[in-house]
């Protein structure tokens, strides 16, 4: 994100791309949980910073304005999830890794989505099966929290002290039923792990692995099989605005639309991951990008891509040249059957 040389007074998320020690604020009351005890875990800084902020690791390849940067701070401190839309390669999927990296919570959760998903799967998984089979005898029973993963909602939901952030990827790729079948959990903070329900009798607290955890140091402890933040996660949902929601999965987000960046933003970008050099090479080939978008729809890593193959000493001659920027900068909307 673009550095911010006067962010306002109320903002703690400046969209400035550097991390830094930041008390996040309390919630509403109203978006407080009684979840706990809480579940203390030393997670490691966000490792995608450099891909995805360029080669310094700030926040230059995705630049926000005033009004975006406002959204995303009511959010923050509303703790309701942010639905970002706008179109493919506009930079959506950044704001979450943006707001981990600048505010320190980690690597970001992210549960992409398809016509396939599932509430469940987002949640957690139970392999009944594997459990069956390294039973040595009948009768036996192993530990049923060695065959539970959390999804990468359900660790999200884990009773930790600061708020983790989860990354709903394309949301608008769902099922019909998904937005309605996630409105219980954005109301309620909480979910049950049935298996562990009725096992609860049996085992009052069960050490499951989370969605990024590898090792058996990483388990954590679920109470009675039900799992409850103590804070609302920090949710971005990213959309194509390729679907109209249900109002009332609507009422309970904060929705920021991204626009394409302008000629200014896009030389940043450039900067940002190939160096101010390069940029400056690039003059004739950004404004080359910026008239195709104007009648087609193109997205800013095209730019990139043709930027990078041109300055670098690569010998094509020009006639292939022409013909590999036009394969590179192509529409990504469809313009026929097929």
């Amino acid at each position: 994100m673009q550095q911010q040389q006067n962010p306002k007074p109320w903002w703690f998320f400046h969209g400035s791309g550097t991390p830094r020690e930041v008390t996040i604020p309390p919630p509403p009351d109203w978006r407080r949980f009684d979840g706990g005890p809480p579940i203390e875990r030393d997670l490691p800084d966000e490792p995608n910073a450099a891909r995805r902020f360029g080669s310094r690791g700030r926040g230059e390849t995705y630049q926000a304005s005033d009004e975006e940067l406002d959204l995303i701070n009511a959010a923050l401190y509303l703790r309701r999830p942010l639905l970002v839309t706008g179109k493919p390669g506009t930079g959506k999927s950044t704001v979450a890794y943006a707001i981990a990296h600048e505010l320190k919570l980690g690597p970001v959760l992210r549960w992409s989505i398809n016509t396939r998903t599932m509430l469940q799967q987002g949640l957690y998984r139970y392999d009944a099966i594997g459990r069956l089979q390294d039973a040595p005898k009948e009768g036996d029973r192993p530990d049923i929290g060695a065959y539970i993963q959390l999804g990468p909602l359900g660790t999200a939901l884990l009773p930790t002290r600061r708020p983790r952030v989860l990354l709903i990827d394309e949301i608008d790729k769902s099922d019909i039923d998904l937005p309605n079948d996630l409105l219980n959990i954005f109301e309620e903070g909480e979910f049950k792990i049935d298996e562990l329900v009725r096992a609860r009798d049996a085992d009052p607290e069960t050490r499951v692995m989370p969605h990024d955890g590898t090792r058996e140091e990483d388990r954590v402890p679920i109470q009675g099989g039900v799992t409850r933040c103590l804070e609302f996660p920090i949710v971005v949902m990213t959309s194509n605005d390729e679907r109209e929601f249900p109002a009332p999965f609507l009422r309970r987000c904060l929705r920021l639309d991204i626009q394409a960046p302008d000629p200014e933003k896009l030389r940043r970008i450039v900067e940002a991951h190939l160096g101010g050099e390069i940029a400056k090479q690039a003059d004739g080939l950004i404004d080359a990008f910026l008239q195709r978008r104007g009648v087609a729809h193109l997205a800013t890593d095209q730019l990139l891509n043709a930027i990078y193959l041109t300055t670098r000493q690569i010998d094509v001659q020009h006639g292939d040249q022409e013909q590999l920027l036009n394969a590179l900068l192509r529409s990504l909307e469809r313009t026929g059957g097929g």
